[in-house]
């Protein structure tokens, strides 16, 4: 079998409720993303491995979970890079296939930049003149063009290992989820609306460039949008008749259906395996009371939205296309995560990996060629707040008495047992999919039978069958990363070094 071309979109804060095909009662109309369902398959119990967004890349890339490597939050403004020098990433790999390997978008896993003289308050002068050492050439991408994180600076693009242009004066924009959220340096000319067509620009000329060139391409795709700033460009302003982040939501799989045009214009669609995913849950700040209020319900009927531990931190919206692979029209209603996509990627084109490569990553490919049912057991998640859930055939375990993430991560321990609060709770999805009904007092054998399967799987560095693998726990940079919330869990026995 001659190896496709792979396209893997990844959208940002995208909830499972925003997407039409998975949401027939939504708002808000994804026509394209909805195409690729319609042409191939929907993924209806996809989770990504954490609520919140650097988490969830490192295990898209490395097909391991975060918290073996940072046990809660996420890299902060020019924080330290994520990913550890040798750790083998899905990029990798498939360059070792004979991929032409490709990133476009928003990295947020640490760019290693050069830093200057003393810490200035949280964060130390950088100096643009000179390249990034950890970026994504560093990981096996033959290019890349993109940005760090949209809302934070540098305000500017990176493409390769350098600036486009030398970020200098302060970004003239205000403090909001509309614009930015983070002050700091700006190339002149600087405009938030023109990321999103920039990277899509770069991605679709990609494609006409390397399409029949004979070498397979793997483009790495994880966009800035929906995520805050809500930069939406004037010909979608108002088009959901919702809000801003509904219009961006719009915005956005209008960019998905640009490239699924780049692929038709080119004729590689047939010879492409094209996957589109979200990293986490929609944002509760985005407006989410109001679209709830109007009808609309970004985490459809699952609890919770982004950092929660709970179904609408990390069920998320995944649909793929592989023509006369995957069955058009076809539904998985089976568990599956984005550390998956790692194994799947392997397996697709035969390539070996070693023990210590995708830890957590099993392959979803029988899935997308047959059909077939289950490929994995358990379905594993953190929240910001490094609150760990677990779920087996349909019961979740979830070890903290709230949110643990920004709904209610005031809850600690020590105020639960005030409240009265269960100390952990317990769902049975299948009867309770919104998570209403605590059954961890009821069942407390449940809970432990659930607990000791997370505590094997952390113990031995792996989910997967093999050689037990270390955890390599980093401290967290209280000066540049996003700091943690009581992180460990009870029996949590990682030293961070």
């Amino acid at each position: 079998m001659k190896n496709p071309n792979i396209i893997f979109i990844l959208a940002d804060d995208m909830g499972y409720g925003d997407v039409s095909c998975m949401n027939p009662e939504g708002k808000i109309p994804t026509k394209s993303i909805d195409k690729i369902a319609s042409q191939g398959m929907a993924f209806t119990n996809a989770h990504a491995t954490s609520a919140i967004c650097s988490p969830s890349r490192y295990s898209v890339l490395t097909g391991r979970y975060c918290w073996r490597r940072m046990p809660a939050g996420i890299v902060g403004v020019y924080g330290e890079p994520l990913l550890k020098p040798g750790r083998m990433t899905v990029a990798g790999l498939l360059k070792k296939a004979g991929y032409s390997t490709t990133c476009f978008g928003k990295w947020h896993l640490g760019m290693g930049w050069a830093k200057t003289g003393k810490k200035d308050g949280r964060l130390q002068k950088i100096d643009f003149t000179k390249p990034v050492d950890s970026g994504p050439l560093a990981y096996g991408f033959d290019e890349y063009f993109g940005v760090d994180v949209p809302n934070w600076p540098p305000f500017c693009f990176i493409e390769g290992d350098r600036t486009v242009g030398i970020p200098a004066g302060e970004a003239p924009f205000g403090i909001s989820n509309e614009e930015i959220s983070v002050k700091g340096p700006c190339v002149e000319g600087w405009k938030l609306e023109g990321i999103l067509p920039g990277i899509i620009d770069k991605a679709c000329g990609y494609i006409r460039k390397n399409a029949g060139s004979g070498k397979p391409f793997f483009v790495y795709l994880p966009l800035t949008s929906p995520h805050t700033p809500l930069a939406v460009n004037e010909r979608w302003k108002g088009k959901s008749g919702l809000n801003l982040y509904a219009d961006f939501v719009m915005e956005t799989d209008a960019m998905v259906g640009r490239i699924m045009d780049a692929l038709d214009e080119t004729g590689s669609a047939d010879e492409t395996l094209l996957i589109f995913a979200s990293d986490n849950g929609c944002a509760h700040y985005i407006g989410a009371d109001y679209l709830e209020s109007m009808g609309h319900f970004p985490s459809h009927i699952f609890r919770g939205y982004k950092s929660d531990a709970w179904d609408g931190g990390h069920r998320i919206p995944l649909v793929a296309r592989w023509p006369g692979k995957i069955e058009p029209k076809s539904v998985c209603e089976n568990p599956v995560s984005l550390s998956d996509f790692f194994a799947t990627a392997a397996d697709i084109t035969g390539t070996a990996y070693p023990e210590s490569a995708a830890e957590d990553s099993v392959s979803f490919l029988p899935i997308l060629l047959s059909g077939a049912g289950r490929v994995r057991n358990e379905i594993i998640s953190h929240s910001i707040y490094g609150k760990f859930s677990i779920c087996i055939d349909g019961w979740k375990l979830i070890l903290c008495p709230g949110s643990g993430g920004f709904g209610n991560h005031d809850v600690t321990d020590e105020e639960a047992a005030i409240r009265g609060y269960p100390k952990y709770q317990l769902y049975d999805l299948d009867s309770d999919p919104g998570e209403k009904i605590n059954l961890y007092l009821q069942n407390a054998d449940k809970a432990s039978e659930l607990k000791s399967v997370l505590d094997d799987i952390i113990s031995r560095g792996r989910s997967t069958p093999g050689a037990p693998q270390p955890n390599d726990l980093r401290k967290i940079d209280a000066d540049a990363d996003i700091p943690p919330r009581n992180y460990s869990y009870d029996d949590w026995k990682g030293d961070t070094g």
